[in-house]
């Protein structure tokens, strides 16, 4: 399994301690580095030297939200060209907004799991999935 970090953002305290209860569930020994806010997220970004495994974004953040986010790495070209894996797990999911999220280039749209069953079931897949490439 890649070891790199997995970076988390979300603004919500309740889902960003089910993020840490599931990565510990799954003994990911990954760093997880988990950011409040979308803006100390992107300025991470742009200065870290460190190869990034994932993100996974929510959408519904103030000042940045998720959609904007990415789009803002889609325009800068030396994130773009670190070809970081994106992925929204979000409340939103209404299609039109999937459609836009996918029309950024994202790798993958989750709908927010109501337990930490379920959220383990979708992190574990991410992982799996992602650590063939």
């Amino acid at each position: 399994m890649k070891i790199d970090p997995i970076v988390i953002i979300d603004d919500d305290e309740d889902d960003r301690d089910l993020f840490n209860m599931a990565f510990d569930a799954l003994n990911v020994p990954n760093k997880i580095i988990i950011f409040s806010d979308s803006t100390d997220a992107l300025e991470f970004l742009k200065k870290t030297d460190e190869q990034i495994f994932f993100i996974i974004c929510d959408i519904n953040m103030p000042k940045l939200n998720g959609l904007e986010l990415r789009q803002k790495i889609n325009e800068n070209e030396s994130l773009r060209l670190k070809a970081i894996p994106f992925l929204f797990l979000s409340t939103s999911g209404d299609d039109q907004v999937v459609n836009t999220a996918f029309g950024l280039n994202i790798q993958g749209f989750f709908k927010k799991p109501s337990n930490i069953e379920h959220l383990k079931i979708i992190l574990g897949s991410i992982i799996t999935y992602w650590s063939n490439f």
